[in-house]
């Protein structure tokens, strides 16, 4: 767990975000194992956890289908360009097609392009019309 609010803190400062970080790893444990809120999958190059998704439960009431939210796809520097961020991503989308899942929903910050022309080469349609709005509590 430890590793993974490790990886969290990278993500946050890649994305320009490190002032919004305000949780703990101890809350990530809780949430992750004993509440059940988030689903987590890491991957370990040389027995180090080097990437990792993290997702929750959101409902479409479109589809009348209960879907996930990736909230974080992340792979360390060092393990970019190797397919590591390609087989996470499989993975869960093997995953949501396995539970019957009706959509995976995830953001992008504009200026990331690298991940941008990622998520578009796995066929993820970037929704342009679309902005996410937030209340925080």
């Amino acid at each position: 767990m430890a590793r993974i609010w490790a990886l969290i803190q990278e993500l946050a400062d890649y994305e320009r975000l490190t002032h919004a970080v305000t949780g703990n790893a101890e809350l990530l444990e809780k949430h992750i194992f004993d509440d059940r809120h988030a689903i987590v999958f890491v991957f370990e190059v040389e027995g180090e956890v080097a990437g990792y998704t993290l997702s929750f439960p959101i409902y479409s009431t479109f589809r009348t289908l209960p879907g996930l939210w990736l909230e974080d796809l992340y792979v360390t520097p060092s393990a970019r360009g190797k397919g590591y961020g390609k087989a996470l991503l499989t993975h869960l989308i093997e995953y949501c097609k396995a539970n019957k899942l009706g959509r995976l929903d995830w953001s992008v910050l504009s200026w990331n392009e690298p991940s941008i022309g990622f998520y578009q080469s796995m066929d993820a349609e970037v929704m342009p019309d679309w902005r996410i709005c937030r209340l925080s509590f």
